[in-house]
């Protein structure tokens, strides 16, 4: 019974997914004849539904994706909107160091905020990143105080480096209620994904304070699944996406890097039962080894002088020939060829499965082999006969 009810729940999910022949029988009135009725169930087809921008504002976007397959809706609203809040890389600052405080638990002289609200106030910063990275980059804050009146202090005061733009500049970092105030502070720039703890965070020196990094450039995102008809059906599905963004990042930006994130990790599923290609034995040879010339090999002039011919000199050139682009070369034959291969194979150029082949001089009649030998002889003193066609 249990296992029939399954069956029953799931049938309008899985009557679009599988080919199937729904028969009935009806028995006639009048006699012993049946009569066979044959329904053929729309397989999966192709993604045919539109993305429509239908509502934006500063920072916000409002999609509808339609029409999509039954189901389909929450499956990729619910994968969307996990990597958006989770996976888009941002930038934020993940530690900071003011002059003459040790822990985030003291307070500063004249600036009316303690440390602690300080922070809480810089992790309210937004940053964008204009360059690349290489590490945490750093900022730094020289704020003093003016005459008798208060000075507020705001992200905008803040030397920022050239490898990050700031979006909210009108941002509160701190008070001074005092002529003598001064707030002098470096700050710490990070990049990386999503949230990471004060905990995590790498301090290099004495007085540094780790602060809670918010690096998602995402506030919120909100999917509704609603119905929506094709034809005669009506149990597709239309989803709408609203996404809400820091202002680092556009919302079309960013749903269309989280569609990438989400390709990428299915295109491993996709890939799994193809075969892995073939990696080439030449891909291990270090570049020096490539650089190398054939000339420090040891081999003989009659095998370097064809080889020159066709501007050849460096291991890496003949690693990436077949044995019958070389044997085509004029005045590199059998011979020439597996004399270069034995003196690949003695310095480990050559794959393990490789070592030791030779070609074989077979279907040579005994007048060919003896000016073959001859020829060879020559060539090797340098004589002029190295360069006729006396391998071929």
């Amino acid at each position: 019974m249990a296992l029939t009810r399954l069956f029953t729940d799931q049938d309008k999910i899985e009557a679009d997914l599988t080919d199937q022949t729904l028969v009935a029988d009806e028995r006639a009135r009048d006699g012993e004849q049946y009569g066979v009725v044959r329904r053929q169930v729309r397989l999966l087809q192709q993604p045919e539904f539109t993305i429509k921008t239908i509502e934006t504002g500063r920072n916000y976007g409002r999609y509808q994706i339609e029409p999509l397959e039954p189901g389909y809706g929450t499956t990729l609203g619910n994968a969307l909107r996990r990597i958006l809040l989770r996976s888009l890389p941002g930038c934020a600052i993940s530690r900071i160091r003011i002059d003459n405080v040790w822990h985030e638990f003291a307070t500063i002289p004249n600036v009316r905020e303690d440390v602690t609200e300080v922070v809480l106030n810089l992790k309210s910063i937004r940053l964008r990143r204009v360059i690349e990275m290489h590490g945490d980059v750093r900022a730094h804050l020289y704020a003093r105080g003016e005459g008798a009146g208060e000075r507020i202090v705001t992200a905008g005061d803040v030397e920022w480096p050239a490898e990050v733009e700031l979006i909210n500049d009108d941002q509160q970092i701190a008070t001074l209620d005092g002529p003598d105030a001064v707030l002098d502070m470096d700050l710490w720039i990070s990049r990386d994904r999503g949230y990471r703890p004060a905990e995590a965070q790498e301090t290099y020196a004495l007085g540094e304070i780790p602060i809670d990094a918010i690096f998602t450039p995402i506030q919120r995102v909100n999917f509704v699944i609603e119905h929506t008809r094709v034809g005669q059906n009506v149990d597709y599905d239309r989803l709408i996406l609203e996404i809400l963004t820091d202002g680092t990042i556009e919302p079309d930006d960013a749903l269309s890097q989280s569609a990438q994130i989400l390709m990428d990790h299915a295109r491993v599923f996709a890939e799994f039962t193809k075969p892995e290609p073939e990696i080439s034995a030449n891909s291990f040879i270090s570049e020096e080894v490539q650089n190398k010339l054939l000339a420090d090999l040891g081999l003989s002039p009659r095998v370097l002088n064809a080889l020159r011919s066709k501007q050849i000199d460096k291991v890496g050139q003949v690693l990436t020939m077949d044995p019958d682009q070389l044997l085509s070369i004029r005045n590199f034959g059998p011979r020439s060829l597996t004399e270069l291969r034995e003196k690949l194979g003695e310095y480990g150029y050559l794959p393990e499965a490789e070592v030791g082949v030779s070609f074989s001089l077979d279907g040579m009649d005994d007048e060919e082999l003896e000016t073959l030998s001859a020829a060879e002889a020559i060539a090797t003193l340098g004589g002029p006969a190295a360069d006729e066609d006396d391998e071929e």
